[in-house]
This record gives structure tokens, C-alpha cells and sequence, in this order.
């Protein structure tokens, strides 16, 4: 038998293909490896996977006792973590601080709410957003005129508003991490210089100067919220009044000030269920949120119920963080990509929906309820498939995006070498 040469052509798209395979193998598993492998301590990304998914839990209409007790501390645990990075580099580079907060919580608020803002009204075309069907309380969206086009597309550039409450309602957060960050570093670099201190040489700060201005900041916070809710005062340049954005600013400062403890922390499973039971007393005798209308006595029941829920679930990603596990993986993943279960969770409901409207025979315009369906909401179990949907959907779309792109980077870029 004769074996023919090869061709030149054969030949090179021999190689087009080993060298696909050879970065497909690099982008799929070298990469991810090393990757997990330099990271040390994922705690607060366990953390923070769990509150994602807790949050997506709440949206899906779970029962009313678990969705009372995820209330009490989801929210406030993502201020938490973020004050838990905060850095005193920032406090004499703030153009810096300026720009991270900009590029990592503005432009991703304007360029979603922007994207919110274009769909909408395709939304109504598709049927997927209707006039007949809403949230619980019987509000239903309407139709953009032009004139609203450009009132919100005005309204989310300059005070991070008229973003669409029904397809991206969740966004009042970027709003008030954003001004709660802004607003901790102006009010701590304030406090200490009224105490006759310069920051021109950082490391003369002792621990307990920075503790104590830290302490200073939240007893500020507090007692502007106490204010604002005993005498139902609101800010007039910040939507919904401010009082979110307050309240980001003290639980900032508390992640602040649990700088360089945490970890001092003994994890044990009794401290959990003491943690759990603080936060489960509140939710059934004392329930409390980060409503933007909170009234005072809320404001009051708020701050015990959210730090305990921190440490409580701090410990618990502590104990998940010992093990090399698929659990630890998937939360750390989950909890540093949280930004696109909190974008898209609430437009990939639609698809249990969808699924929903067919078991009941219900009405098809249904799929314009907001967040879910609410017809039979509180005796059956599709918030528990809403929520894995919700979590789901956004994280895969994004892996396959970034792994599309990872590959398309290294095979075009090293092929043109």
C-alpha cells in the first residue's frame, strides 16, 4: 500500500488543530488551575456566593419565613464586604478612589441601565412585559414614550436613577454602594482631621487612631439615619431619599473596622447556631430590611440582625474554605462574579416562568409578573427552580463567554506570532 505525501494544505491544518487543542486545553483547565492556586484565603468570596444566591432566593418569593430571615442580612453583608477591602492608601490619593469606584460601580450601573433602558419596549413586543400583569402590589410597567427614553437615560447618568424597576429593580444597590463608598472615605478623612491629625505619613496612624476615627464614622452614620427616619426627612440629590445609601455608608464602616479580626475568629458550629438564632428572633419578632422608606423603629431592629447574619454565614464560608470541595469552588466563582446573577437573575426568572405557565394553564401575559409569577407562589416549590435558574443562567452565559473569549485571545494571538 502507497501512502501519499501530505499536502502543504493537510499539513497546516494539522497544525491549526493541535494548536487549537493545545489552547483549548490551556484556556479550560491551565489556566483555571493556576488561577485557583494562587488564592489563598476565599472566605469572602464564599460569602459572598451564599448571600448572592440567598438574594436570588428572596426575589423568587420563597416562603415568607425564609424570605424574613434572608432580609434581615443579604444586603447589608455586600456593604460589609466591600468596607472589608478598604484601603487608608486612599485616604491621600483620592482621584484613585475616584476612578475604582467609577469604572467598578458607576459605569457598570449606566452601561446595564442604559442596555434596561433600550430593551424595554422590545419587551413589550416579545410579550415578555405586558400592561395587565406586575409586582404583588398591583403596579404594572408601561410602554416608554420618547420623552421618558431621554428623562431616564438623563436620570441614570447624573443621580444613578431611572433605571427599569422591573427588569433591573435590584439596581438601587450600585447607587448606594457607590455614594456610601464616596461618602466613608470624605467622612473618615473629615473626622480625623477635625482631630488636628495629618495623613501625610500614614504609617504614624496607630491601629487604635484608625479603630477609633473608624467607630467615629459609624456612630455618625447612625445618627444621621436616626435623624432622617424619627423626623421622615430625605435627601433631595439622591434618589429614594438617601436612606440606603446612609445605611451602605455605616455597614462599610463596619466592614472597615473587622479588618485584620475575622480571622481572630474561633469558627464553631455553636457560634453559628447563636448567630442564627439572633437573626431568626429578629425575622419572626422584629423584622427589619434596608427598605428606602424605612421607618425609625426599622432603622432601629436593622444593624443587630445584619452583623450577626455576617458572622454568621463568615463562618460557615470559614468552615466550606478547609476543603478543596465542588461546593467551595462553585460559591467562590459564584461569589466573585456576583455582578451577573445580580444584573440577569430577575430576565432569566422568565424561563421558569415560562415552565410555570404551562403547568397551571395559566394566562401567557403572566410572564409579565414581577419578579415571578405570583398565582400559587405560596403552595408550591418553583421558587426553588427560580432560584437555581436565577443563579444559574448568569453564571453559565458568563463562563461560556469568558471562556470563548479566553480561547479566541490565546489561539488568534499566538497563531499570528
Amino acid at each position: 500500500m502507497v501512502h501519499k505525501p501530505l499536502s502543504p494544505q493537510s499539513i497546516l491544518e494539522t497544525c491549526y488543530f493541535s494548536r487549537f487543542l493545545f489552547y483549548y486545553y490551556q484556556a479550560e483547565f491551565i489556566i483555571p488551575y493556576n488561577y485557583r492556586r494562587k488564592m489563598k484565603d476565599t472566605s469572602i468570596s464564599i460569602c459572598k456566593g451564599i448571600a448572592i444566591i440567598l438574594m436570588v432566593m428572596g426575589h423568587a418569593e420563597c416562603p415568607s419565613h425564609i424570605g424574613r430571615f434572608i432580609y434581615e442580612f443579604h444586603m447589608p453583608l455586600f456593604f460589609i464586604t466591600s468596607g472589608y477591602f478598604f484601603s487608608l492608601k486612599y485616604i491621600n490619593d483620592e482621584a484613585t478612589f475616584l476612578k475604582k469606584k467609577i469604572k467598578g460601580i458607576y459605569w457598570p450601573f449606566v452601561k446595564w441601565s442604559f442596555f434596561f433602558l433600550i430593551i424595554h419596549n422590545f419587551m413589550f413586543d416579545l410579550g415578555v412585559m405586558n400592561e395587565q400583569y406586575g409586582n404583588a402590589s398591583g403596579g404594572v410597567a408601561h410602554p416608554y414614550t420618547w420623552h421618558q427614553m431621554q428623562q431616564n437615560l438623563w436620570s441614570i447618568i447624573t443621580f444613578m436613577g431611572g433605571y427599569d424597576v422591573f427588569l433591573a429593580g435590584a439596581f438601587w444597590f450600585f447607587r448606594a454602594l457607590f455614594v456610601g463608598s464616596i461618602l466613608y472615605l470624605v467622612v473618615f478623612k473629615l473626622v480625623y482631621s477635625l482631630r488636628l491629625k495629618e495623613f501625610d505619613n500614614l504609617c504614624g496612624i496607630s491601629k487604635h487612631q484608625v479603630t477609633k476615627t473608624g467607630i467615629m464614622v459609624c456612630v455618625i452614620m447612625l445618627l444621621l439615619c436616626a435623624w432622617k427616619t424619627s423626623e421622615r426627612l430625605t435627601i433631595n440629590s439622591i434618589a429614594q431619599g438617601g436612606y440606603r445609601d446612609l445605611m451602605g455608608c455605616f455597614f462599610i464602616g463596619c466592614g472597615f473596622l473587622m479588618q485584620n479580626r475575622l480571622n481572630k475568629i474561633q469558627p464553631s458550629w455553636w457560634l453559628v447556631a447563636l448567630l442564627f438564632g439572633i437573626v431568626l428572633a429578629f425575622a419572626e419578632y422584629a423584622p427589619s430590611n434596608m427598605a428606602w422608606n424605612a421607618t425609625f423603629l426599622q432603622f432601629v431592629k436593622l444593624p443587630v440582625p445584619a452583623i450577626s447574619g455576617f458572622f454568621m454565614l463568615y463562618i460557615i464560608s470559614r468552615k466550606i474554605d478547609l476543603h478543596d470541595t465542588v461546593l467551595k469552588r462553585f460559591l467562590v466563582f459564584c461569589g466573585n462574579n456576583t455582578l451577573y446573577v445580580f444584573i440577569f437573575h430577575i430576565i432569566s426568572f422568565k424561563l421558569v416562568s415560562i415552565v410555570k405557565i404551562i403547568y397551571y394553564h395559566l394566562d401567557w401575559q403572566q410572564i409579565g409578573c414581577h419578579m415571578v409569577i405570583h398565582e400559587h407562589a405560596k403552595d408550591d416549590y418553583f421558587w426553588i427552580a427560580y432560584t437555581i435558574v436565577g443563579v444559574a443562567v448568569p453564571l453559565l452565559s458568563y463562563r461560556v463567554y469568558e471562556r470563548a473569549k479566553c480561547f479566541m485571545y490565546l489561539y488568534f494571538h499566538k497563531v499570528s506570532k
